[in-house]
């Protein structure tokens, strides 16, 4: 027996039994035991708990506090609880209980709705007491019948279904539903439908500020059949009392589109009821994917302010990009700096996140509002985000966090401090950090880049007018220079030697040289390479980042040449270059980490790099001319949009 047959038979075999006793107290008592489970539900149901408060963010985080939305989603649950006792009370409500507990607003508009003589659709969404509207239709002496849809319990929804025919409710069923809802509508008669949960075959409009999925029936049939439109919504006064709003009849605007018809309608009614939703916010259905079907995904990059993180996280949110696209999502991209208050707060919240749990963690953030400087604290609750991605160990505890609080989905790239990997949905790591083995991380050979042929192109475009006459891709070689770290010393002198080498390669070959620094390159080394190349006629460019940078020289560099030559100390530079499928040339430099060096053999045993001393550049470029061999770019980006698939 599955999940939800247990479920079915333990609603059932529940509503058959408490409901008799239920119904022996006081209408007041019984709804005092509902708020009381709903307080149970809150406390214990922390995965639904979790989702009401991220997606009321969502709808309110731009306007409300956290502590507001705290407060609203146990509102929600007081509500919840209350209309679940409703359901018990089912066939004690008859007419003196509606006159006693029930008031109506706008009754004067049902019989506006039914002189047009063509059927009378109410509209609603999944908001106040869902039971309580159908009956009291069925009360009011209204010709109501009630859509009902096929549910996953079969057993409880048959019962429910009983209590409803006893209250004077007349039902559709899955059969012939749609002709029976024509024959209802050209009687003159009355039908309730709801606008939200559209699902997968809904219409996506803008719903509390986002892209949702919603039900169109019923404006597809009020617009072919002439039917009225009625929106209705109700809330909870207090206890068993409920107000009843009922809208005038929604003149439907008509057009040669018809699709455009029924989207525009649509969006005019979904308007109307996010009018009460935020009136009454308690009172709407909260504990689903709401946006699950947006055309819309937010993606947030959580920065530390390194711009090697920053880039490898903004290759992975490209390749997020893509892979929503291929679904026809659209992706928005927004960048938050993550500045801590002081490098011992740093660690201090990450260990506390070592103890956060979904009980206490979601709306409350104290931790991280302690560690992180006011601006920071005001743009992170300022987003609702579906992706969360880092890069570093200092940011990912901040990643973490976010996406419980934001029911997100959460990569992270490099190891992840001390965190358990299952706070995460993605970790890509690099092979030379010796991984874990687990199903949530993807392996990469290097760091992820934003190398695309797409992006050579443009970078390749941005730096052409800068060039006097930019050569061919087969007549130029491509040198990237960085420079020093904490660990390591790039050496002037080595750099000198492959310099030299270099020119004598581009003379012999009669080819022109294209050639970069970093911010990172030292002063002696930059004087190196002024004094090598500085009057080479043959260099066509030189930039000396420390004093001119420009932004698009790497990537011009490497979508203008075959042959590249780069310097050992960057991981990130190498893979970028490895990813352009150029013929790469890594030359030696003394200093280097044990893990370093490992990086640097792994890719040159895989054909990704040639690895050379600096005295044998030249031999190794006068090699790849000579053979012209096939090159292989690292398959990274490749992994990692596989990996994707199966977490988005």
């Amino acid at each position: 027996m599955n999940r939800d047959s247990v479920t079915d038979y333990l609603g059932c075999l529940l509503l058959k039994s408490a409901g008799p006793c239920l119904r022996l107290l006081p209408v007041g008592f019984v709804f005092w035991l509902g708020r009381r489970l709903g307080d149970l539900v809150h406390f214990f149901d922390a995965r639904h708990r979790t989702l009401v408060y991220a997606n009321l963010k969502t709808a309110f985080g731009g306007t409300l506090s956290l502590a507001a939305l705290r407060r609203i989603t146990h509102a929600f649950y007081h509500s919840f609880g209350q209309n679940i006792m409703e359901i018990f009370l089912i066939p004690r409500i008859d007419r003196r209980y509606v006159d006693r507990y029930i008031t109506i607003e706008g009754k004067e508009n049902i019989e506006a709705a039914f002189h047009n003589g063509k059927g009378v659709i109410f509209v609603s969404v999944h908001a106040g007491s869902w039971e309580l509207s159908n009956i009291l239709s069925a009360n009011l002496g209204v010709p109501f019948w009630m859509f009902v849809r096929e549910q996953k319990l079969p057993r409880l929804n048959r019962v429910l279904n009983e209590y409803r025919r006893q209250r004077g409710c007349r039902l559709l069923q899955k059969e012939n539903q749609l002709r029976e809802v024509i024959r209802v509508l050209k009687s003159n008669e009355a039908i309730g439908m709801t606008l939200d949960q559209g699902g997968r075959d809904g219409l996506p409009v803008d719903f509390m500020g986002r892209s949702a999925s919603m039900a169109y029936g019923a404006v597809r049939l009020a617009l072919k059949y002439g039917a009225a439109v009625v929106p209705v919504f109700s809330t909870r006064l207090r206890g068993p009392r409920i107000k009843m709003i009922i809208q005038p009849p929604v003149v439907l605007q008509r057009s040669g589109d018809e699709e455009k018809a029924v989207r525009d309608n649509l969006q005019s009614l979904v308007r109307i009821f996010e009018e009460y939703i935020r009136r009454y916010p308690q009172e709407y259905l909260w504990s689903y994917r709401i946006w699950k079907y947006s055309v819309w995904r937010e993606v947030l990059i959580v920065s530390d302010g390194k711009t090697g993180h920053l880039r490898q996280s903004q290759a992975l949110a490209q390749l997020v990009s893509r892979h929503y696209q291929a679904r026809q999502i659209q992706t928005r991209m927004r960048t938050v700096e993550v500045r801590f208050r002081a490098p011992l707060v740093k660690m201090l919240q990450a260990c506390s996140s070592l103890f956060s749990n979904r009980l206490t963690c979601p709306g409350c953030l104290q931790c991280l509002r302690r560690a992180v400087d006011p601006a920071t604290f005001q743009q992170l609750c300022g987003v609702r985000p579906d992706i969360i991605i880092s890069c570093g160990s200092s940011v990912a505890p901040v990643n973490a966090l976010l996406a419980r609080e934001n029911q997100a989905k959460s990569l992270a790239i490099l190891k992840p401090a001390f965190l358990d990997f299952k706070k995460f949905d993605l970790v890509v790591m690099p092979e030379h950090d010796h991984p874990a083995r687990r199903k949530n991380v993807v392996v990469t050979q290097g760091a992820l880049n934003l190398i695309t042929p797409e992006y050579l192109r443009e970078q390749s475009d941005q730096l052409s007018p800068l060039l006097a006459a930019p050569p061919g891709q087969d007549a130029c070689i491509g040198v990237l220079l960085g420079g020093d770290t904490k660990q390591f010393r790039l050496p002037p002198q080595t750099v000198r030697t492959v310099l030299e080498q270099v020119r004598q390669s581009a003379e012999a070959l009669n080819v022109s040289l294209l050639v970069t620094t970093s911010r990172r390159t030292s002063a002696p080394v930059e004087a190196v390479a002024r004094e090598v190349l500085g009057r080479e006629e043959r260099c066509k460019l030189l930039v000396i980042a420390n004093e001119r940078n420009i932004p698009a020289a790497v990537g011009g560099i490497l979508g203008m040449s075959r042959i590249t030559v780069v310097s050992p100390e960057s991981i990130s530079m190498i893979s970028e270059a490895a990813s352009s499928k150029n013929h790469v040339i890594v030359f030696t430099a003394p200093g280097l980490s044990a893990r370093h060096q490992t990086f640097l053999q792994s890719c040159a045993e895989k054909k990704y790099i040639y690895l050379a001393e600096p005295d044998e550049v030249s031999g190794v470029i006068a090699m790849i001319r000579a053979r012209q061999p096939q090159t292989v770019a690292l398959p990274d980006a490749q992994r990692v949009s596989q990996a994707l698939e199966s977490v988005l």
